[in-house]
């Protein structure tokens, strides 16, 4: 699935819930910490994965709703 940030991207953080614009919302499920602004990057969900774009890797996140 392809989508898009809704708002401001500042990275993961260890425990950071995304927002799409589609109205769906992920939680982070495993630790791994970046910072990096831009806003409304795209991003891939594959699975359990998520890649946000310029994002040096996927992070495994579930689905809260």
């Amino acid at each position: 699935m392809k989508s898009y940030i809704d708002g401001s991207w500042t990275g993961w953080d260890g425990s950071t819930v995304v927002k799409l614009i589609d109205g769906s919302v992920w939680q982070q499920e495993e630790y791994y910490y970046h910072y990096q602004y831009s806003y409304r990057p795209e991003v891939m969900v594959d699975g359990n994965r998520m890649h946000v774009e310029g994002m040096p890797k996927a992070i495994r996140v579930r689905r809260l709703r």
